[in-house]
C-alpha cells in the first residue's frame, strides 16, 4: 500500500487548516490510528508555522510545498520552501525544559517536539530551497 499527497501552500497561517484537512482525508482513507494523525498534524503545523512566521523577509508572496508519502511501514513528509536558509535541527535554540513555564524563553520547543515525535528528522539546502524531511515508522 502506498499513497502520496502533495500540497502547494501559500506562506500564510490560514493555510495550516488546509494541511490539516488534507491530512485528515488521507488518514481516514488509510485508517490511521488517532495518535499517528495527531502527531503528523502537530509536526506539520509546527514546521509550516515556522516557515510562514520566520522564513521570509517582509513583502512578496511566497509558497511552500508539503509532500506526504504513506507506505506500509513508514510515513515520510517533505516540506520545501524558498525562504532564508535555516536548519531547524541545528540552529533552533535548545528549549529550557527545567525552568517554570512562565520563566522559559520562547523558542526551540516546537522543533524539540518534532524531533521527539518523529523517528527521523533531517534538513538540507538544495537548489536555493530549504528541505525538511520527517519520517515516522509505523508499528507492525
Amino acid at each position: 500500500m502506498s499513497a502520496n499527497l502533495t500540497l502547494n501552500m501559500r506562506a500564510e497561517l490560514d493555510e495550516i487548516e488546509r494541511i490539516h484537512a488534507a491530512v485528515d482525508i488521507l488518514a481516514q482513507a488509510e485508517v490511521w490510528p488517532e495518535d499517528l494523525l495527531f502527531q503528523i498534524k502537530l509536526v506539520l503545523e509546527e514546521i509550516g508555522t515556522n516557515i510562514v512566521k520566520y522564513g521570509y523577509d517582509e513583502g512578496g508572496q511566497h509558497h511552500f510545498q508539503v509532500t506526504l508519502t504513506s507506505e506500509t511501514n513508514t510515513l515520510t513528509m517533505e516540506i520545501v520552501d524558498d525562504g532564508k536558509p535555516y536548519d531547524p535541527f541545528s540552529e533552533a535554540p535548545e528549549p529550557d525544559l527545567d525552568s517554570p513555564i512562565p520563566e522559559r524563553p520562547i523558542g526551540g520547543l516546537g522543533v524539540y517536539l518534532v524531533q521527539k515525535l518523529m523517528d527521523e528528522a533531517s534538513y538540507r539546502r538544495e537548489d536555493g530551497k530549504n528541505v525538511v524531511t520527517l519520517i515516522k515508522r509505523r508499528e507492525k
